[in-house]
């Protein structure tokens, strides 16, 4: 998608640090990740400590990988005394947009120690070199 920004008037610029504040907030609070590649394949983790598998939902559509999820409280201790929790519960969700030679369709996923990692593997070269061929009438 393409977006035209505006920068002639004021009141654009006065906005703009509101317009993105709710974005740089979710990814805040979301969990860690970091994306590498290789030349077979496109590589995702994700920290997700106390997250087990059956509570991810792993999806790939429209070229958008997204890991949805929630890490649930554990059960109240009647009788304690709590004096801080640092502790975040809740639900999750994160999306990356995948490159144009990432193979959505062969995406792997494995939990190992609190840490989800997603692979996708790179399409060939003869597959994203034909994907793309327009030809332009004459108007």
């Amino acid at each position: 998608m393409v977006e035209k920004t505006d920068t002639g008037s004021l009141w654009p610029s006065l906005y703009d640090p509101f317009r993105t504040f709710a974005t740089r907030l979710s990814e805040w609070l979301s969990p860690a990740s970091e994306a590498s590649s290789n030349d077979d394949a496109y590589d995702i983790s994700m920290e997700l400590p106390g997250v087990s598998e059956g509570d991810i939902e792993l999806t790939v559509e429209n070229g958008v990988v997204t890991v949805r999820g929630e890490k649930k409280t554990e059960e109240e201790r009647k009788g304690d005394t709590w004096y801080f929790s640092e502790r975040q519960y809740g639900a999750f969700r994160r999306s990356f947009r995948l490159p144009e030679d990432a193979d959505g369709d062969k995406a792997e996923a494995t939990m190992k120690d609190g840490v989800l990692h997603i692979r996708i593997p790179r399409k060939s070269k003869e597959a994203v070199e034909q994907a793309k061929k327009i030809k332009i009438a004459r108007g």
